[in-house]
């Protein structure tokens, strides 16, 4: 279905920025945060592939970590990795999912479901599109034989903290609501870290784990939200 000049008028402009509607604000958001997370991606990916600047930057930022270790912060990253690692991620998410039950947010706990092992798997298809060999050092600290792009660690820990950011974000008021923020992308920012200082990801592997789970949380999300506004309209009209 095409939209028509007829039916670009103010109205509509009106409707996709009101926050109450169920295809309003949220969708609009949604949808402008799921491009950037695209293009995004892209870019990063073009740059990957065709051999860009970035390619070079990722080799020298990976030789710095990699003559730079101090034992106890190894010992630290390596406790952080292994913890959000595929079955770490999952057990998590799955503790985090039974709070939810237990609170009967059960929205949320539709989000968790959504977010993190279907976001898992889009990781795993796109390393499997995109085969990216990991890096390779004389005295690796970590050796796998999986794909390198983009990093499943990160974008686990993306697609796990966002979801509890957000969540806490709603629940909390006033300056616990930028702590929440800062603590979310912290633990994010961390998992990436430690991937990157153990020498199994580039940072461009990072970088693009982030951006294409961002993008998959756009659209749960706004799924989400229209689902339960949806469902609040025909409460309400139900009442009538």
């Amino acid at each position: 279905m095409t939209l028509s000049r007829h039916d670009l008028k103010p109205g509509f402009f009106r409707a996709r920025l009101a926050p109450d509607g169920y295809l309003g604000l949220h969708l609009t958001v949604g949808l402008i945060t799921l491009l950037i997370a695209a293009l995004v991606f892209g870019r990063i990916a073009e740059g990957v592939f065709t051999a860009g600047k970035i390619v070079a930057f990722d080799l020298q930022v990976s030789a710095w970590f990699y003559v730079h270790k101090i034992p106890a912060l190894t010992a630290f990253l390596l406790f952080i990795t292994n913890l959000h690692g595929t079955v770490g991620a999952l057990v998590l998410s799955l503790l985090f999912a039974l709070f939810l039950a237990h609170k009967k947010a059960w929205d949320w706990v539709l989000c968790v479901a959504l977010s993190v092992p279907l976001g898992m798997l889009l990781n795993v298809l796109l390393k499997n599109i995109f085969q990216r060999a990991r890096p390779s050092f004389e005295h690796p600290l970590l050796t796998l034989t999986t794909y390198s792009f983009p990093s499943g660690h990160a974008a686990a820990a993306t697609l796990l903290y966002a979801v509890v950011g957000a969540y806490l974000v709603c629940t909390c008021k006033g300056w616990r609501r930028v702590l929440m923020v800062c603590m979310a992308v912290g633990m994010v920012a961390l998992v990436g870290l430690s991937r990157i200082y153990l020498g199994a990801h580039y940072l461009s592997d990072v970088a693009a784990a982030i951006a294409s789970s961002t993008g998959w949380l756009a659209i749960v999300f706004t799924s989400v939200a229209i689902w339960r506004k949806r469902q609040a309209a025909l409460a309400v009209s139900t009442l009538k």
